[in-house]
C-alpha cells in the first residue's frame, strides 16, 4: 500500500503547512494547551492537528482564545444541536473540508439530520425545514455568502434568540469562520483515510 500523496508544502507529520508546535518551545500556558490538545479526552475534535495546535504557533493567541473558544462551545447555553448547526453552516460556507470533516460526526450525534446536513452541504434551498433551521441557515448565507444581512432575516433569527445570546451565536460563527480562514490558510489536510465532505462550490 502506498502512502498518501500530499502537496509538496504540507508537512507529512502535521499534515498543514506548519510543523507541530514543539511542547519545549512553549511557556507555562502554552505547555497546558499543548497537553490538554494531545489528550484524547482533552476536549478538542481534532487535537495537535487542528486549529488548536496551529494556534499555538502564537502561544499568547493560543492563550487567548482558548477561554473564549470553551463558552462560546460550551457555557453559552446553546443546545448541542443548534451549535453543531452554527459551525456546519459556517464552514460550508468557507468550503473547510477539514473543520466540515471534524464536526459532522458532532453534528449528528448532537441530533442534526442527515437532510438538514445535506440541505447545507449541497446548499440547497431551506423551505419546508424547521423555522429555528431555516433561520439559521438563511442567516449564515446572507453573513458569510453575501457580507449582508437583509432586515428580513435579522428579523427572523432575532425572533429567535434574546439579545444576549444572539451576540453569543454571531460570535461564535464568527470565531468558526476564524478557524476555516487558519486552515484553508495553512491547508490543513484532512485526516488518512477521510474523504472530503463537500462537493466543490
Amino acid at each position: 500500500m502506498h502512502a498518501e500523496a500530499l502537496p509538496p508544502d504540507i508537512d507529512p507529520e502535521s499534515r498543514c503547512r506548519l510543523p507541530l508546535p514543539n511542547r519545549d518551545d512553549l511557556d507555562e500556558a502554552g505547555q497546558q494547551t499543548f497537553d490538554l490538545l494531545s489528550d484524547p479526552h482533552g476536549g478538542s475534535l481534532a487535537g495537535l492537528r487542528g486549529p488548536g495546535g496551529l494556534r499555538l504557533h502564537s502561544p499568547r493567541v493560543a492563550a487567548a482564545l482558548r477561554p473564549v473558544n470553551t463558552y462560546l462551545r460550551y457555557a453559552a447555553g446553546f443546545d448541542p444541536r443548534l451549535r453543531e448547526l452554527a459551525i456546519l453552516v459556517t464552514v460550508r460556507e468557507h468550503d473547510c473540508q477539514f473543520a466540515w470533516a471534524a464536526h459532522e460526526d458532532e453534528a449528528r450525534r448532537a441530533g442534526l439530520s442527515a437532510e438538514v446536513m445535506d440541505i447545507i452541504r449541497h446548499r440547497r434551498a431551506t423551505d419546508g425545514l424547521d423555522e429555528a433551521d431555516a433561520a439559521l441557515i438563511d442567516f449564515g448565507r446572507e453573513l458569510f455568502g453575501t457580507h449582508r444581512v437583509t432586515p428580513q432575516t435579522y428579523a427572523r433569527i432575532a425572533a429567535l434568540f434574546e439579545r444576549r445570546m444572539l451576540v453569543d451565536l454571531v460570535n461564535l460563527m464568527g470565531m468558526y469562520a476564524a478557524t476555516a480562514a487558519l486552515l484553508i490558510a495553512f491547508d490543513a489536510q484532512l485526516p488518512e483515510g477521510v474523504a472530503p465532505g463537500l462537493p466543490p462550490r
